[in-house]
């Protein structure tokens, strides 16, 4: 009942979860006679595309990664492709090609612009981008311990994150982003330790504080934590809300959990990891669970549109 108008204008559809029909329209734009006469238009509208294709779900990043390997390996103009489209290609190889060291390889030669740049901009005595270009850096270092962490390079991982990534200057973002490589790696301690820094707010310390405590299997504490960002419904804050009833179900409080999961989907929330959660829960509590899957899948099909992407498969629903 959402589909939208063939004529809806690419911002529209983004603005309103239509990542389906924005790759699609992208694409478009990109085939069609004359082609746009800005080379920057060219690429953005090849960023929405592969960006929009990953954000529709496995399938939309298995042909993001198919579509990458067509294009020229040496498309990395940093004067015409934006940043983030870069980094995105590199992923989107990685998996195209099925090849983890490609990734690092590539990573390695942004940081190595990363390095050139900051020192450039030191020399003008440009703080601000030199900073910039440093964030970037920063980034690039989390990323390549995830593509180790891939390669099952353990060791290698956290290593870099040791001594190649800055602690307590990252943005809290990137210390959130260290923080879940650290789990990864089951370094619940060093985990703990990327909460120190100045730029880290009140919700990504608590947050990590409270993971931590699940990887240690201290669920009641974990979701006593969780409770403190999010209230005792947490239905404010998906993220949350998914978490405290991973522990409510570890805690032997299933029903709860499955209760919390419902109401977070009543609150108009639908993402990927809350659907597959609370049909988990639908298969642990009943021997029947397709009528609960089939009754989530209309309910989500009715929901109003969203930024966050409501766009589903069977798949989501483990139907």
């Amino acid at each position: 009942p959402h589909q939208p108008s063939p004529s809806t204008p690419l911002p529209t559809l983004l603005a309103s979860g239509h990542y389906r029909a924005a790759a699609i329209s992208a694409a478009q734009s990109l085939l069609q006679t004359p082609i746009p006469p800005d080379p920057r238009q060219v690429f953005d509208l090849l960023h929405v595309r592969l960006a929009s294709l990953t954000l529709t779900g496995d399938h939309g990043v298995a042909l993001a990664a198919q579509e990458v390997r067509s294009l020229p390996p040496d498309l990395d103009d940093g004067g015409v492709v934006s940043w983030g489209l870069r980094v995105l290609l590199v992923r989107l190889r990685a998996i195209g090609y099925g090849d983890s060291r490609r990734a690092v390889m590539s990573y390695y030669d942004l940081a190595r612009e990363c390095r050139l740049s900051i020192a450039d901009a030191l020399k003008r005595g440009d703080a601000s981008a030199a900073e910039v270009w440093r964030e970037r850096l920063d980034e690039i270092g989390v990323r390549v311990a995830g593509a180790l962490v891939e390669m099952e390079d353990l060791p290698g991982a956290g290593e870099l994150l040791r001594s190649g990534v800055r602690k307590g200057s990252c943005s809290g973002r990137l210390d959130v982003a260290r923080a879940l490589v650290w789990l990864q790696l089951g370094d619940v301690e060093e985990a703990r330790g990327c909460v120190s820094g100045d730029g880290m707010g009140e919700k990504g310390r608590k947050t990590v504080e409270a993971l931590c405590a699940m990887a240690d299997g201290e669920h009641e504490v974990a979701l006593g934590i969780w409770r403190e960002i999010g209230g005792e419904d947490g239905v404010e804050d998906e993220m949350v809300g998914v978490n405290m009833a991973v522990c409510l179900l570890y805690c032997g409080r299933m029903q709860e959990g499955r209760a919390l999961l419902e109401k977070l989907v009543d609150a108009g929330f639908s993402s990927h990891t809350l659907l597959f959660n609370l049909t988990t829960m639908y298969e642990l509590c009943t021997e029947r669970p397709r009528g609960l899957k089939t009754q989530l899948a209309e309910k989500v099909a009715a929901m109003d549109e969203s930024p966050f992407g409501w766009e589903k498969t069977n798949a989501d629903f483990k139907l």
